[in-house]
């Protein structure tokens, strides 16, 4: 699912309507909330439009309850424009805020911020003899695979040798983890959690592939039967190296800034940097909200509020500042990381380390 995600939202980062600025219709919305909220945004919405423009917004807003009606769904994010033929639904396993935007352009940051604070991984919880293979995406765990083998745990009197038997229970404990070993380097390509009791799981580790052993982020001591206790800690654990990971990157931040190096901070570097495909990692302070323009002639955005563009006099219309950076980052295959950390927001809510100056 998180690849999917990855490609939903680099496809919807594409789509733009110069022409006009109600062109595209974004819904967030949980299935348990209140439903008159779609309500009350149609209402609040239609009160704006006129003519054409209403009839658009209205046959939109007939395909997206529709898509509803029609998909199964928890949680779900709706792109939608009948003018340009276009519709996208994506079923979600985690809660969103529910959000119904107007705009010249899908709307796309709730999207990649769960993206970025839902990483996904792969878990293995194994034993000598036993093994069960979870892609985890988004919060869900889907069983991939299962494999067992039965392993002499007993040494028989009057047969074989002691030391014979220890090393054929080696051998077929061997051969049963190189079967693990294949089964997961066809399923899995995202970092690794290993878990299980005992030692097998360390075993497993030593004797694998540099490529596997290179993705291993944790291990984790545990009940071959506790699943659910598992699932708990394996989340948790990312959740963690998440939250280190954009300590890291803001520090990272910093140290460029300090040497004058690979770096922008604020609206107006971050914005220009990214528009010229300078960036390799952009970090938005996760509830930054700025008011902003952008000029429907010559393209200028920027923070505050304007009706007219200070630079060719034409039309200006407000936007959402972070969502137009976010696309550009998107489109240039920039990697997003949300952060609430403090020093970011003293260094202008937003920032980036750049791939060249």
């Amino acid at each position: 699912m998180s690849k999917q995600l990855d490609e939903v939202i680099r496809e919807l980062s594409e789509l733009y309507d110069a022409d006009s600025e109600d062109s595209f219709v974004s819904l967030y919305m949980n299935k348990d909330d209140d439903r008159k909220f779609i309500e009350r945004r149609m209402k609040s919405c239609k009160s704006v439009f006129k003519g054409k423009y209403l009839k658009h917004f209205e046959d939109t807003m007939n395909d997206i309850l529709d898509a509803l009606k029609q998909t199964a769904w928890t949680s779900i994010a709706v792109f939608a424009s009948r003018k340009h033929n276009f519709l996208k639904t994506v079923s979600l396993t985690v809660e969103v805020e529910n959000a119904l935007i107007v705009d010249s352009s899908p709307y796309l940051r709730p999207l990649a911020r769960i993206q970025d604070e839902w990483e996904s991984f792969t878990l293995v919880l194994i034993s000598s003899n036993y093994a069960k293979i979870f892609s985890i995406s988004l919060g869900k765990m889907d069983r991939e695979k299962t494999l067992s083998k039965d392993i002499m745990n007993k040494h028989k009197k009057g047969g074989w040798s002691q030391a014979r038997f220890n090393r054929l229970r080696r051998g077929a404990i061997h051969a049963f983890l190189k079967e693990v070993e294949e089964a997961l380097r066809k399923i899995s390509d995202t970092q690794i959690v290993l878990a299980g009791p005992g030692n097998a799981k360390l075993q497993f580790k030593d004797m694998i592939s540099k490529n596997l052993n290179e993705r291993i982020v944790e291990i984790i001591d545990v009940s071959i039967d506790d699943e659910k206790e598992l699932m708990k800690e394996s989340i948790d654990l990312i959740a963690e190296r998440e939250r280190k990971q954009s300590y890291a990157a803001v520090q990272q931040l910093k140290s460029e800034i300090l040497k004058d190096g690979l770096a922008a901070y604020g609206i107006k570097e971050t914005l220009q940097a990214v528009k010229n495909g300078q960036v390799e990692l952009l970090l938005i302070e996760k509830d930054y909200k700025p008011l902003g323009w952008m000029c429907e002639n010559c393209q200028v955005v920027d923070e505050g509020v304007k009706t007219t563009c200070p630079y060719c006099g034409k039309r200006a219309s407000e936007v959402d500042v972070i969502e137009e950076i976010l696309e550009f980052a998107e489109r240039t295959d920039a990697d997003i990381e949300f952060t609430d950390d403090e020093e970011l927001a003293n260094l202008g809510h937003v920032g980036a380390i750049l791939r060249f100056k």
